[in-house]
């Protein structure tokens, strides 16, 4: 039976929770990205960048098994040798890998930022997808409060110059040190055991491996007893104290506004001591734009020697969506039109000689020479300049910005 030639070929769709961006949002998201690359440089963060894919035992040690990212939410698969691989769903436990597998204690305290995308199998939802991007700081090597103030200063820096700080609270938290964290634990266990019968049924399955994720819980049924649990100030040795104290006097000397927010919790018991998170009404429920903590116990539990480390990640899409219309200047500087063929030499010459200059340029030089000024004129641009003959003469007419119409002229003259 012969097919059919006419039949359509069905085009693939997306995969669910993935996007395409073109155009506005592109825009937004590429401003995002060189904020950041320019902010972190500021504060002598180093480009770092890790594999997409790593040994699925990197994630599920650090992020925990019992944890709903590695339970329910990454893609993990076996290669054709059999490893257990997984697409990276944050950036944290790969960083802390390569420090260890790589040497790169020697280099300590490093400072390292890197962006690129990250994977969940999760609902998608707004600012959400299976896969997005994320910005990432991290001090390794520092058991410094000055490396925490450090690292909040620079996102409220990069918050500040995406024009998005205003309607942004970090709040901010300490899980104490060991200790203090451990004392604390005992008191919340004895706490929640109390009510028991209470809880929700993630709120029970937390409680045995991971009872400070109750505190967070968003379940109605527990927010009462979470709200009743004792705080972590009672349990804090006068070393965590201190460290906190230098932490927030960093922020008061950089004029960095914060609020303390004493149900602030990171679940995993390898983080110490600072936890926190901008967050905004903006964005509907999902409210954090960027977040982090000190994690002095990731590499360790990575098989590497105990390792102070602390740092954060940002979303770019929400990030992206919280940037303002106007603030984003997309404009090319000079659009040329060339009016008559005779003069294509002339216009390309002065194309190349913008463009080496610095200057973004594009050229208009198809279709009917009647219309070009016309379709010159629609593309977004500083200037323009047409090019053409007229009476046997030929001619440049420029309009636009005064500082660029004067670089034009002087540019052609040179040629």
């Amino acid at each position: 039976m012969s097919k059919d030639k006419s039949a359509k070929i069905p085009t693939p769709q997306a995969v669910r929770g993935t996007q395409d961006m073109l155009g506005d949002f592109a825009d937004r998201f590429a401003h995002v990205v060189d904020t950041f690359e320019r902010v972190r440089r500021l504060y002598g963060y180093k480009r770092i960048e890790v594999p997409v894919i790593e040994p699925t035992a990197v994630f599920a040690r650090s992020l925990g098994e019992t944890t709903d990212v590695v339970s329910k939410e990454m893609y993990s698969f076996d290669d054709r040798g059999g490893e257990s691989i997984t697409l990276r769903p944050e950036f944290t436990a790969g960083i802390a890998r390569a420090y260890i597998t790589n040497g790169w204690q020697q280099f300590a305290p490093l400072k390292v930022a890197t962006h690129g995308p990250l994977f969940r199998y999760e609902r998608p939802q707004k600012g959400r997808y299976r896969q997005f991007h994320q910005l990432d700081a991290e001090v390794l090597g520092s058991d410094s409060p000055l490396a925490d103030a450090e690292l909040l200063v620079f996102a409220d820096q990069l918050l500040k110059e995406l024009g998005i700080a205003e309607g942004v609270t970090l709040t901010l938290n300490t899980l104490g040190d060991a200790a203090s964290r451990d004392a604390w634990r005992a008191a919340l266990v004895e706490h929640f055991e109390a009510h028991r019968g209470e809880l929700s049924e993630d709120s029970l399955a937390r409680l045995d491996k991971n009872p400070l994720r109750i505190l967070d819980s968003k379940d109605p049924q527990d927010r009462p007893i979470a709200d009743s649990a004792p705080d972590i100030d009672a349990f804090l040795t006068a070393e965590a104290q201190d460290f906190f104290g230098a932490v927030t006097s960093g922020l008061d000397a950089a004029d960095v506004a914060w609020e303390r927010n004493a149900r602030l919790v990171r679940g995993l018991d390898y983080y110490r001591h600072t936890a926190f998170e901008f967050v905004t009404d903006r964005l509907g429920a999902q409210g954090t734009v960027l977040g982090g903590g000190r994690y002095d116990g990731l590499i360790e539990a990575l098989g590497g020697p105990p390792t102070a480390a602390v740092g954060w990640a940002a979303g770019i899409e929400r990030l992206a969506m919280l940037v303002a219309d106007d603030v984003i200047d997309c404009r090319l500087d000079f659009v040329i039109a060339v009016e008559d063929d005779g003069q294509l030499t002339l216009a390309m010459k002065t194309l190349a000689a913008l463009r080496n200059r610095g200057f973004a340029t594009e050229i208009v030089a198809s279709g009917s020479p009647r219309k070009r000024f016309d379709k010159a004129a629609k593309i977004p641009a500083r200037a323009l300049i047409a090019i053409g003959t007229r009476d046997g003469v030929s001619y440049t007419n420029m309009r636009g910005d005064s500082e660029l119409t004067i670089v034009a002229d002087q540019t052609i003259r040179a040629l």
